[in-house]
């Protein structure tokens, strides 16, 4: 497999690429990550099943998109392929530290309140479907919000356990339940990172940097409510955030809707006390 890598970045760069150093690196649920050198110029290599390569596909568009907004800071992608067994994503390494207190978290809360104010879009969804985690996220295009999230979201997920045998709730009346109290709020589209946990995020030597994008147009509390679902932003962040685009004090209602999308598809890759966690997300809602 390596070598076939190293034959087709060789391709990509027009030189000679040798692989000389090769690290496996840590936190990836989905996919193997490394770190490649050739003793000069180094590379950070997703790799997956050669079947994999759509989602590769997928992310690599979300990168450029977010690259061509000028905002966020995301690596470049490099190249993208397959062997005969596998599939692989290659992008520019950086060496990263957390996202920690003080003025790189005050930035990325800002330059992600200006992503969320690029661009002009009318409706909520994407170009093509994509993948939050390996699970595959459907974005046909919709003029309502209420109906976007509750159908395409929250009622995709709930079909998707309910195959699994697993029934939380009536998926008609929950979802009929979601649409009615979004149905007043009609945010303005906005590009969103789309699977904003702080694993990926962190600092680098160019400053804050984020990864792993699952982008669709959508309502820009759905990021910063993933922010707070797995906890690791710091306070420094939501100040850099609202110093450039105040939340509506009715977020603090929204983000445990939207946060549920994220907790059923967390059941859906890895089980568990995931499914305790979403039930008692549907009960609070169900007592709005």
């Amino acid at each position: 497999m390596w070598q076939a890598i190293s034959e087709q970045l060789s391709e990509t760069l027009m030189f000679s690429y040798v692989i000389r150093e090769k690290i496996k690196l840590t936190g990836g649920d989905i996919s193997e990550s490394y770190m490649i050198s050739d003793g000069e110029q180094r590379y950070f290599v997703k790799v997956n099943q050669r079947n994999f390569l759509t989602n590769f596909e997928v992310e690599a568009e979300n990168i450029r998109i977010l690259r061509e907004t000028r905002t966020v800071f995301v690596p470049e992608l490099v190249d993208i392929g397959h062997t005969k067994h596998n599939s692989f994503l290659i992008l520019n390494y950086l060496p990263t530290k957390p996202l920690e207190s003080g003025d790189a978290s005050y930035q990325f809360g800002k330059q992600l309140a200006e992503l969320h104010l690029w661009g002009e879009q009318k409706e909520f969804g994407f170009d093509q479907d994509n993948y939050i985690g390996s699970t595959l996220q459907p974005n046909q295009w919709e003029r309502k919000w209420s109906r976007f999230f509750s159908e395409q979201r929250i009622g995709w997920q709930l079909q998707l356990i309910k195959e699994k045998g697993v029934t939380l709730v009536d998926i008609s009346e929950f979802t009929q339940l979601i649409k009615e109290l979004l149905a007043n709020h009609q945010p303005r589209p906005s590009l969103l990172h789309g699977d904003l946990w702080h694993g990926n995020v962190a600092n680098s030597a160019f400053g804050p940097i984020c990864y792993d994008p699952s982008c669709y147009w959508g309502d820009r509390e759905c990021d910063i409510a993933m922010t707070e679902l797995f906890g690791g932003f710091q306070a420094e962040f939501y100040q850099g955030y609202e110093s450039i685009s105040p939340l509506d004090t009715r977020y603090n209602e929204r983000k445990h809707i939207y946060n549920l999308y994220h907790v059923l598809n967390h059941y859906n890759l890895f089980g568990g006390h995931y499914l305790e966690e979403a039930q008692s997300l549907i009960d609070r809602i169900k007592a709005y």
